[in-house]
């Protein structure tokens, strides 16, 4: 028995990790902004809100890391080398499957970026 069905692989699969993405960049930078623009005026120190954006960026990972798990899948588990240009079923499945992959990996790394001024940003910048 599968934990997720394999119905759930459509077309929409293949845009849920760049939209993980830009909702993390959105939270995260409109939450600073916000934080930073009203500095001494938050009931919580700029540490809780780099928790609390730590915990959203590792939400989003791990949402990611579903969406490429589910695409892996959808491709096969890599069984089929690219490029899957046949006009059959199982070539578009396996190619949406490939370029949800390759969207995973990519709003993966983009999500790291996003995340790396909470690393090395100590407070907000006048």
């Amino acid at each position: 028995m599968r934990l997720i069905p394999k119905e759930i692989e459509s077309l929409w699969t293949l845009f849920t990790a760049p939209t993980i993405w830009a909702l993390h960049f959105l939270v995260c930078y409109i939450t600073a902004a916000i934080y930073c623009a009203k500095a001494g005026a938050a009931p919580f120190s700029f540490e809780a809100m780099r928790l609390a954006l730590g915990t959203v960026t590792v939400a989003a990972l791990a949402g990611i890391a579903l969406s490429a798990f589910l695409a892996w899948r959808q491709w096969g588990f890599g069984s089929g080398d690219p490029p899957h240009d046949e006009p059959t079923r199982k070539d578009r499945m396996l190619f949406q499957g490939f370029a949800t992959l390759l969207l995973s990996g990519l709003s993966f790394v983009a999500v790291l970026f996003v995340s790396v001024p909470l690393v090395f940003i100590g407070t907000c910048q006048p």
